[in-house]
C-alpha cells in the first residue's frame, strides 16, 4: 500500500501533512483523536484505494502534521481541512470522518456546504448526554497514562519528540473537557446525503446515533455488532475483524456511488 503523493501543504500557518491513494472521485479521510491517517484507515485505504481517490490527512498537533499551541475546536479543524483541499486544488470531495473525526466532516457540512458532497460519521456525538455514562466524568480526570498504549505508540513512531505527545494529549483533552452541545442546526442544516456508521458497543450510545440520524434529512444509518471503529480498523487490542471491515466497505463504496 503505497501512497501515489504524500508531502506537506502550509495550511492556516501550520504544515500539514496528507497522503493521496488511487483514483476517481475524492474521498478524504479524517481520523480521530490521538490517531493518524493510516492508524485509522490502513485497512479501508486497502479495500478502497481501487474505487476512489483517497486522501488521508493528518490533523493538528496529530500524526506528521505541526502543531500550535491553541486550543483544538472541531471548526478549526474543518477550516484546516477546507485550506488544504484548496491547496491541491480538490474543488468537491466526499468525507469519511471517524470519532472526532465525525464532528469535524459535520462542521465541514456546515461551514463548507459548497464542498461537501457526500458525508460518511462513524462513530460520533453531539451532545453530550450522547456518550456512554460516565465519559465526560473520566475525561476530567484523565492523565497521559490514560491514553491508550497504542495510540502512544502510533504517534510516537511518526514524531519521537514525547513534548509533542504531551501537547497532542493536552489539547485533545482539553477540547472534550470544554465540549459543549451543538445545537441541532448543525445536523437539520446538513443537505448532502449522510451515512451514520456505529457500533452496538461503542462509546456513544446506539440511542444517540439514532437521534443524529433522525435529524438529517437525508441519512441513512448502519449500527453493527461493534466496539469503537472495530468495524473500520483494529480493536485496541490490536485484533483485525476482517469480515466485518469487508461489509462496512461494501455499504461505503454502495452509498458513495448510488
Amino acid at each position: 500500500m503505497k501512497p501515489k503523493e504524500k508531502g506537506y501543504k502550509n495550511v492556516n500557518g501550520i504544515r500539514m501533512y496528507y497522503e493521496i491513494y488511487g483514483s476517481g472521485k475524492p474521498l478524504v479521510l479524517i481520523h480521530g483523536g490521538g490517531s493518524s491517517i493510516l492508524f485509522d484507515f490502513k485497512e479501508v485505504i486497502s479495500r478502497l484505494e481501487g474505487r476512489f481517490q483517497l486522501i488521508g490527512i493528518d490533523l493538528q498537533n496529530h500524526g506528521l502534521t505541526d502543531h500550535r499551541d491553541i486550543p483544538e475546536t472541531f471548526e478549526q479543524d474543518a477550516h484546516d481541512v477546507a485550506a488544504l483541499l484548496k491547496e491541491l486544488s480538490i474543488e468537491r470531495a466526499s468525507f469519511w470522518g471517524f470519532s472526532n473525526g465525525g464532528n469535524t466532516v459535520m462542521q465541514m457540512a456546515h461551514l463548507y456546504p459548497q464542498i461537501t458532497e457526500k458525508l460518511i460519521i462513524a462513530s460520533s456525538f453531539y451532545k453530550k448526554s450522547g456518550m456512554m455514562d460516565g465519559f465526560f466524568e473520566s475525561m476530567a480526570e484523565a492523565t497521559l497514562d490514560s491514553m491508550p498504549e497504542t495510540l502512544k505508540t502510533n504517534f510516537l513512531s511518526l514524531n519521537p519528540d514525547f513534548s509533542k505527545l504531551e501537547n497532542l494529549f493536552d489539547k485533545d483533552s482539553k477540547r472534550m473537557q470544554t465540549f459543549q452541545d451543538w445545537d441541532e442546526k448543525i445536523l437539520t442544516s446538513i443537505e448532502v446525503p449522510v451515512l451514520f456508521i456505529s457500533g452496538d458497543k461503542d462509546v456513544m450510545k446506539p440511542e444517540h446515533v439514532v437521534e443524529m440520524w433522525r435529524l438529517v434529512p437525508n441519512a441513512q444509518l448502519m449500527i453493527l455488532p461493534a466496539g469503537h471503529g472495530s468495524y473500520m480498523m483494529a480493536d485496541f487490542e490490536g485484533n483485525t475483524d476482517h469480515q466485518l471491515i469487508d461489509m462496512t466497505a461494501n455499504q461505503v463504496v454502495k452509498f458513495l456511488t448510488h
